[in-house]
């Protein structure tokens, strides 16, 4: 029986015109009994095949259970026969395409796990070498990497000619002799009306090499309509148009996935090595099951990590509670021991804590979050500082004995430091043991519009008119005629209806990898031999081929390591509280429920604090009024994309105010809801009404909890809606609820919130606000030395800072360091100094030369131009900035000392008389600058202006004097003059 060898996906990127799906249920359709998926160089859509002939095999099963419930009985039994009698999942056979460097190219097959870690090794040794996104392989990395593999050596493309094997034959020669039983040669068409002899010079060629030949139809698409497609993902990797393509393009659709059948009339007269291919695929029976990831030990000597993670959790149970852990959190601590030790989890959360301690000893915040970060042992370990006291979530939902998966915790760190926590991991296993995971970028709307219109010669003005028309053309059904009409195109134009359907089928077709925002993989044995490894962009940062969503499929341990700014501004502003008040902070210890930080919350007095400062939310906080830390809870996921479009923001705060009623349908989903008054707030929730409202399975309501978390990438969350529906009648609930619950739940595919993340950045927010409230002025400092990051410009923060009574004072030369500061206002509080930081373009070197040389003060431009040592272009900001005020100098004479010495020497015109005799450069007489020029020179120069508003300036010109507004009509006030006030930049020349 025939079996494909060699298929490429769309994974060997703007190549393959299928998915690596799409290839498994073909070849499911074809009766193949196996597929290779083998992209060049790379195993990077290995897992989603692997996935989907998981998926295949299960949905058959369960169909083939269905039909045999239902009486449907299979051919040659009484009964009616069944829909799915002759219908097998395909099974994957992982493999890649070595191309190396002296052209041979080779289709690696592993016959076991030893031989899928030599393929790894081998794919992380060329990818080490090159620069992201190649691969250099020399025929010499293969001799120790070969066992364990069965290798199929590519033929040259001339054959047949007369010399058709060239340079090729010797090097091909010197594999088969030193791998000759492993080694075939690979048979297959290129349906171009030679294949006869072309197939016939095969077979004497892999005789003469000695080797076997297995045949391959050498598919790069499922489907022959997928080959318009494939000749644009051609132009945009050759950089050219569809019509320039030439012999680049694909002379027909036949390359693509074929029966046993149709390969056994193609290779007529060769029907041996169709056969060949079947009995080799027979072999090899790896599959990525045997894949068995293991979590680093992380012990010490002489201690199981089940001891060392009881030791430590007890330790931070004293450390906690001080004066002694309430009963219920022993009994906890101990029940989450229990259920983590039955399911061997222990190195995982040890992990988590090495990580974490590391970043703790160097004084980097960092707080923990996800499905297991809530719990006393994460409190314990200092993962999180969220009291479980305060949560009201079960550790079995995120830890669960039912779910064979890691659980999942992400942690935080200070934005501005994360990358000394990710070179330790590094650097504590090692390149070999640890890497970020990658994220695959797909092509989008605009992308694919952009790329595709190009390739088929689109105008760039057609093609800017149809982007700026995304929304109509992929958000409604069937408008998309009229939406071409409105920008003045032509719906009927073949070329354009063909340019169309080419960008909607290449909409979520992967285009290049790229590093994920902090998942990072960590293991016992060699990350290498489980996954090639290989470089990225950005410098010393090394990542795996596989997303988040594979590993989660393979089960494999993920820490996030991410960054947030806000944690950056929460530990300077511990910092600058311990060092003005001698009081020491932490986000366990900042005091509880203080009636004052949530007065503040209720006015919308939040510019600055996380989550709560968008507009939305300073909108929402005044009809929420919250009065304690679960409301906070609450307030974070709400205002969510998911909780907005499933329509739950305003049914919440009617039953909240007391407008509405509450009431459960039922009470067991009384019990699911009561907490959010009836509204499904958290994906938790919607998890827990498709298993108790629809009678959902554990594995469905996990699968359905995946599709939430991939939403956006594949929409898949509808494919259960059948099954939740038909789930909720038999239950007895009606249509109408059903409906608005499930569309609730698909509302969580765009960003819901699960209630633990919730919960953790509820801290971030109470934290931050009750430094906002109780120190206005340091909470702004530490905003403006975290930047950039958070909603306002550094001008909004200072306005709300002196707003709240803060005096905040100018960058001075005398005065200022890089970061902005707190210093003594005289009054026995604290003012806000602007540092060098908020000057536009001022290196941080340049300002740190400038507070070491400062001494007593500086004198005047030039004392600063010799003792620090700083460039003429950095004074010339510096002045610009104003910062010599404290010198007595105006903006303009700065400006006009700094530009005397811009050449770092003294001026000839004026460097002596035509004695040769000294003398003194004049004073000049330089006018004052007006009000609205000091404003446009203090934003262009620092961003912000401690003298005033831009339209404070104008106000007065605008408003009447009697302030009322002015008539209309003819005889209305002719409106003010605006050339009295100067908006022009300072030129003191």
């Amino acid at each position: 029986m025939y079996a494909e060898l060699c298929a490429t996906s769309n994974f060997t990127f703007l190549t393959g015109a299928s998915h690596p799906e799409e290839l498994m249920t073909r070849a499911m359709m074809l009766g193949l009994p196996a597929l290779a998926v083998a992209d060049e160089n790379s195993v990077a859509g290995i897992v989603r095949a692997h996935t989907r002939a998981r998926d295949l095999a299960r949905q058959l099963a369960e169909r083939r259970a269905e039909e045999q419930a239902n009486g449907v009985i299979g051919p040659g039994r009484p009964g009616a026969p069944a829909q799915t009698p002759d219908l097998h999942a395909p099974r994957l056979i992982p493999a890649a395409t070595l191309v190396f460097e002296c052209g041979l190219r080779l289709t690696a097959l592993p016959r076991d796990r030893q031989g899928w870690a030599n393929l790894c090794r081998l794919l992380t040794t060329g990818r080490r070498r090159a620069p992201k996104g190649d691969c250099l392989l020399r025929l010499d990395d293969l001799w120790d990497r070969a066992p364990g593999l069965e290798l199929l050596l590519h033929p040259p493309q001339a054959l047949p000619g007369p010399r058709g094997a060239g340079d090729w034959l010797p090097q091909a020669e010197r594999l088969a002799r030193r791998l000759g039983p492993q080694m075939h040669l690979l048979m297959h068409p290129r349906y171009d009306g030679q294949d006869g002899p072309r197939l016939d010079a095969q077979a004497a060629l892999a005789r003469r090499l000695g080797l076997g030949a297995v045949a391959s139809a050498l598919p790069m698409m499922h489907h022959g309509a997928r080959r318009q497609l494939a000749d644009v993902l051609a132009a945009i990797r050759t950089g050219r148009r569809v019509d320039q393509l030439g012999r680049a393009a694909l002379a027909n659709g036949e390359q693509r996935l074929r029966s046993g059948d149709e390969m056994r009339r193609i290779f007529a007269g060769h029907a041996d090595a169709v056969d060949a291919a079947g009995a080799l695929a027979a072999r090899l029976d790896f599959s990525l099951d045997e894949l068995r990831y293991e979590y680093p030990s992380e012990v010490a000597p002489g201690e199981t990590p089940a001891a060392r993670l009881r030791r430590l959790a007890e330790a931070g149970l004293r450390w906690r509670y001080p004066h002694g852990a309430p009963d219920r959190v022993r009994a906890l601590l101990e029940h989450e021991l229990t259920l983590i030790g039955r399911l061997k989890y222990e190195p995982y959360f040890l992990t988590v804590h090495d990580v974490v301690d590391f970043a703790r000893a160097r004084g980097i915040l960092c707080q923990g979050r996800g499905s297991a970060a809530n719990s006393v042992v994460c409190y314990c370990l200092g993962v999180t500082s969220v009291s479980p006291e305060i949560g009201t979530m079960v550790f079995e939902r995120f830890v669960s004995e039912a779910r064979d998966e890691p659980p999942d915790i992400d942690v935080d760190f200070e934005h501005e430091r994360r990358e000394e926590v990710i070179q330790w991991i590094y650097e504590r296993y090692g390149r070999h043991r640890a890497g970020l995971c990658a994220t695959v970028i797909h092509y989008r709307g605009k992308r694919a519009i952009r790329e595709v219109g190009r390739a088929m010669g689109l105008a760039q003005d057609t093609i800017s008119a149809l982007s700026s028309q995304l929304w109509g053309f992929f958000s409604t059904h069937g408008t998309e005629p009229e939406r071409l009409r409105e920008i003045g195109l032509d719906p009927a134009d073949p070329h354009l209806a063909r340019t169309m359907r080419l960008i909607r089928e290449i909409i979520g077709f992967p285009r290049h990898l790229s590093q994920h925002v902090g998942g990072f993989i960590m293991t016992e044995g060699r990350l290498d031999e489980l996954v090639p490894i290989e470089n990225a962009s950005m410098e010393d940062r090394t990542v795996i081929c596989w997303d988040k969503d594979d590993i989660d499929s393979l089960g494999i341990l993920k820490v996030d390591v991410l960054s947030l700014g806000m944690l950056t501004c929460i530990r300077k502003a511990f910092d600058l509280i311990s060092a003005h008040h001698g009081t020491g902070y932490s986000l366990a210890t900042l005091p509880p429920e203080d009636s004052r930080v949530y007065d503040m919350l209720c006015r919308a007095d939040s510019v600055g604090v996380f989550q709560v400062e968008s507009r939305a939310q300073m909108n929402f906080l005044p009809r929420m009024r919250p009065r304690c830390f679960y409301d906070l809870v609450i307030e974070v996921a709400i205002i969510r994309p998911g909780p907005i479009q499933g329509d739950m923001v305003h049914p919440y705060i009617r039953r909240r105010n007391g407008e509405e009623q509450v009431s459960f349908p039922s009470d067991a989903l009384g019990e699911v809801l009561g907490k959010t008054l009836g509204v499904p707030l958290f994906q938790e929730q919607a998890m827990q009404i498709a298993i108790v409202g629809a009678g959902f399975t554990p594995d469905e309501a996990d699968r359905l909890r995946r599709s939430l978390a991939t939403f956006k990438k594949h929409g898949n969350v509808s494919e259960f809606r059948a099954r939740f529906m038909r789930g909720m009648r038999a239950n007895g609930y009606d249509e109408d609820f059903a409906d608005r619950c499930f569309s609730q739940i698909e509302g969580f595919g765009s960003y819901g919130f699960p209630e633990s993340h919730a919960a953790s950045f509820a801290l971030l927010v109470y934290a931050s606000a009750w430094i906002k409230c109780h120190h206005p002025g340091i909470f702004a400092c530490a905003l403006l030395n975290s930047q950039p990051m958070g909603f306002y410009a550094p001008a909004q923060i200072v306005r709300d800072a002196r707003e709240h009574g803060v005096v905040v004072r100018p960058v001075c030369i005398e005065r200022s360091f890089w970061d902005n500061v707190m210093e003594p206002d005289g009054q026995g509080g604290l003012a806000l100094r602007l540092g060098f930081r908020q000057i536009k373009g001022l290196p941080e070197e340049e300002a740190a030369w400038l507070t070491a040389a400062r001494g007593n003060g500086y004198r005047s431009v030039q004392d600063v131009w010799r003792r620090a040592g700083v460039s003429p272009p950095t004074l010339t900001r510096l002045a610009e900035a104003d910062v010599f005020a404290v010198l007595g100098l105006s903006r303009r004479e700065a400006l006009w000392q700094a530009g005397a010495i811009r050449a770092a020497r003294p001026l000839p015109l004026f460097d002596g008389d035509l004695d040769g005799e000294a003398i003194d450069e004049p004073p000049a007489h330089l006018p004052a600058m007006t009000l609205g020029e000091e404003v446009v020179e203090d934003y262009v120069a620092t961003r912000l202006s401690l003298r005033a508003h831009p339209l404070a300036l104008l106000r007065p010109l605008l408003t009447p004097p009697d302030g009322r507004p002015p008539a209309a009509g003819p005889d209305a006030r002719r409106a003010p003059d605006l050339s009295r006030i100067s908006f022009t930049r300072a030129n003191p020349d």
